[in-house]
């Protein structure tokens, strides 16, 4: 178990890094705090907790998958459209940097239970 763990986290590692590269190398409009802004607007989606475990683990893991920020990415470069491509990009380096920190997608016991194990301090 721990090994796959540390497995996920080291994918997350990698994501995280693939994703601020391809945001990067295809950014020319986007300012920094922009860029910072949308790195972190899935964050919000732990206002879901407002509506109890199951519904903020579910908003939660909604807007925490790898897929959406894939979809994205690859919409924006098919169709072309640049700023989906910098969504996209933007996207899957958060998720990857929440798996990195060991912030994994999330179980209906409450917040600090994820498929990568506990967070947080132990009782």
């Amino acid at each position: 178990m721990v090994r796959a763990v540390l497995w996920q986290r080291v994918e997350g590692l990698i994501i995280f890094a693939v994703g601020l590269l391809l945001f990067w190398h295809w950014n020319n409009t986007m300012s920094w705090w922009g860029a910072l802004l949308v790195f972190f607007a899935p964050d919000l989606s732990l206002f879901g907790y407002l509506l109890g475990q199951r519904t903020g683990a579910s908003f939660y893991n909604m807007v925490h998958v790898y897929a959406f920020g894939a979809v994205a990415l690859a919409i924006g470069l098919v169709m072309p459209l640049p700023l989906f491509v910098l969504l996209g990009a933007l996207w899957l380096a958060h998720s990857g940097f929440d798996r990195m920190l060991g912030y994994g997608l999330k179980l209906p016991e409450g917040f600090s239970f994820t498929h990568l194990g506990r967070i947080g301090k132990h009782p």
